[in-house]
Parts: structure tokens; C-alpha cells; sequence
């Protein structure tokens, strides 16, 4: 049984040996992240070629070296040569840095999951390594379920939950408070465009409560 888990990756060094399509893909989701990238590789293609003119992440254009992992916080393999991944998988585990060996679930320490990102919404699918094409079926199905309205719901809460925060409101008040926010047709209004009426409810149903509490 694996262990869910989000990391933050800001400023955080990581590694990424290999350049072709899919090493691309790893490096664009660590940048995403705000991660320092170094991409390890003889030949890069022309993205992370030019990822590297406009100075987003280093290049190291030689074959793979141990000590390339020098004061990395995560590793990930990217090569089609099995001899190289398993020296990154090794030399990884013997360090206690995390690594990933794309498509070889036996040389990894976690997995990389499928995700669904609507705005700070994440949903995260993961098969433990056994099956990346159901993952793959599963985050499109989400996808259509879990519209760009939870994007516009999520910023929204994140609002209103500063301005409860800084009140003197108890938890417990706390929580009903940001309960009903949620069981409320908030999202329904962003699903159905009205983006300003939908705010102003919600701020609205914020002050109302706020000072109800303070009369209390």
C-alpha cells in the first residue's frame, strides 16, 4: 500500500536524466511545481533545447554520472537504456533520494499519478505502477465531471476563508461557517457563468454570519 502524498518542489533541485518527448514532459510538470531542473543528456529535443536558452533550467550534455546526484532532491530516469536507468535507480536509492524510472515500476520509490487540475483543485489517480492506461481513462472521465467552476470556487474560498480567519470566531464556527459555503449553490453559479453574483453571495453569507457571531 503506498502512501498519498503532495510534495512541494519550490526551489527544490531535481534532476531529470534524458531528453527526448517524455523527459520533456517530466521537466515542464517540475517547473510547473517551481523546481530547479537539471536535465541530464547528450541530445535534447527542441524544447528543452529551448528551455535551456531562456535560462529555465541547467543542461548537462554528457552521458549519465553517479555524482550527477550530488545534493538532488529527486530524480527521475527518462532514458530508453536499461543499463543507465537501473545505475540512476541504484545509486538514487543509495543516497535516499527519491527517483522515479519512467514506465519501470520496480526501479521507483513512488509513482508519478495522473491528475485532474481544476486551479488549486488536484485529484490525484494512481495504480500503484500497475496500470498508467486506466489511470489515464480514469483522470479523462474526471476531467468531465470536475469542471473549470471549481477553479473559480476554490479562489473564491480561499478569500473568504483569510477573511474568517482573521475574526475571532471559534473553529467549531468556524467549519459550519465554510460547511455551509460548500453545501451552498455557490458552484452552481460559476458553473453557470454568473462568476459576480456567485462572489457577491458569498461574501455576502460571510459578512451575515460574522456578525451574527458578534452579537452572540
Amino acid at each position: 500500500m503506498l502512501y498519498p502524498i503532495f510534495l512541494k518542489l519550490e526551489n527544490k533541485r531535481c534532476l531529470v536524466v534524458g531528453g527526448g518527448n517524455v523527459a520533456e514532459r517530466k521537466v515542464h510538470t517540475l517547473l510547473k511545481a517551481g523546481a530547479s531542473v537539471t536535465v541530464n543528456s547528450p541530445e535534447l529535443v527542441m524544447p528543452l533545447q529551448n528551455l535551456s536558452e531562456e535560462g529555465k533550467i541547467k543542461v548537462i550534455r554528457s552521458e549519465f554520472q553517479e555524482d550527477y546526484l550530488d545534493g538532488i532532491f529527486l530524480a527521475i530516469g527518462a532514458t530508453d537504456d536499461e543499463e543507465v536507468n537501473r545505475r540512476i535507480a541504484e545509486e538514487a536509492e543509495h543516497r535516499n533520494i527519491l527517483y522515479n524510472i519512467v514506465d519501470v515500476p520496480d526501479r521507483c520509490n513512488f509513482f508519478v499519478p495522473s491528475i485532474v487540475e481544476r486551479g488549486d483543485l488536484s485529484i490525484a489517480i494512481s495504480t500503484n505502477g500497475r496500470s498508467p492506461a486506466l489511470a489515464k481513462r480514469l483522470r479523462k472521465r474526471l476531467e468531465k465531471d470536475f469542471g473549470e467552476e471549481y477553479a473559480a470556487f476554490l479562489k473564491l474560498m480561499g478569500e473568504l476563508r483569510e477573511k474568517v480567519l482573521q475574526s475571532d470566531m471559534e473553529l467549531a464556527d468556524r467549519s459550519k461557517l465554510f460547511e455551509s459555503l460548500v453545501d451552498s449553490n455557490l458552484l452552481e453559479m460559476f458553473h453557470r457563468k454568473e462568476e459576480e453574483q456567485a462572489r457577491q453571495k458569498g461574501y455576502e453569507m460571510v459578512e451575515d454570519c460574522l456578525r451574527q457571531y458578534e452579537k452572540n
